[in-house]
């Protein structure tokens, strides 16, 4: 395993179990200093607490509701005081609910785009204020969804599809500060998440076996992209689908 994140801090949120947790492991292996972050504390503690047991290194886990602007900053504090620095941030923690938009009222609205854009928002505005002089990485995973979609997702992938654009903003605006800002594009991962959608489970969405990737999967695109070794990327918006985003 490389070691691209020697003497570096990461937050990932969303962190606790899924894709988050194999980001969290991944960059914990590559010896980055990661704080697991997720609306579970007690779970975003027993993964840190996990990682730290199985491989050292040092990993804490934090209560942190995304959607809430005051949690967010909280965890990026408590990232400084432990740690001193914040290079990485991986805007994972994501929330999908399934109704007709005829059903979707303004607040089921609200609650999806709070977790899923707004915060992104939030920390993406943490990574600005304090990723310091030697700059950072923001990877954003959002979700094929946010290209092609289907029914009964609708603030989901309208969520998604925005934080591509806030991507893109943000590699903007970072240029002059060094932070890069690229977002993934994870397919069919094998989570709960993707089994649990009533969606797949009714049949109206088919999943060919062979579209299905791992949690690590996404892991490795999201270190490559958060590290020097994509120092020359920014902006960028990357399908790890195993090319269903290119069927016809």
């Amino acid at each position: 395993m490389e070691r691209r994140f020697v003497g570096k801090v990461a937050i990932v949120t969303g962190a606790a179990g899924g894709i988050g947790a194999a980001i969290a492991a991944r960059l914990h292996a590559e010896s980055a200093s990661v704080i697991i972050a997720d609306l579970k504390g007690d779970a975003a503690k027993a993964t840190a607490d996990k990682l730290v047991a199985d491989a050292g290194g040092l990993a804490i886990g934090v209560a942190c509701d995304v959607g809430a602007e005051e949690q967010v900053e909280a965890t990026v504090r408590t990232a400084l005081d432990r740690f001193g620095r914040l290079d990485v941030v991986v805007n994972n923690a994501g929330l999908m609910t399934f109704k007709t938009l005829a059903e979707f009222t303004g607040e089921d609205w609200l609650k999806v785009l709070r977790v899923d854009l707004l915060g992104a928002a939030f920390f993406t505005r943490q990574a600005f204020l304090h990723c310091g002089d030697k700059g950072g990485a923001i990877v954003n995973i959002a979700s094929v969804h946010a290209i092609e979609t289907s029914a009964n997702a609708a603030p989901y992938s309208a969520a998604k599809a925005a934080l591509l654009s806030l991507t893109r903003t943000s590699s903007i605006e970072g240029r002059d500060v060094r932070i890069r800002a690229n977002a993934v594009l994870p397919g069919a991962i094998d989570t709960p998440m993707l089994w649990d959608n009533p969606n797949v489970k009714s049949g109206a969405e088919t999943i060919d076996k062979r579209d299905v990737g791992t949690p690590e999967d996404i892991a490795a695109a999201v270190a490559f992209l958060a590290s020097d070794d994509a120092k020359f990327i920014t902006g960028t918006s990357l399908a790890v689908d195993g090319g269903r985003l290119a069927k016809l």
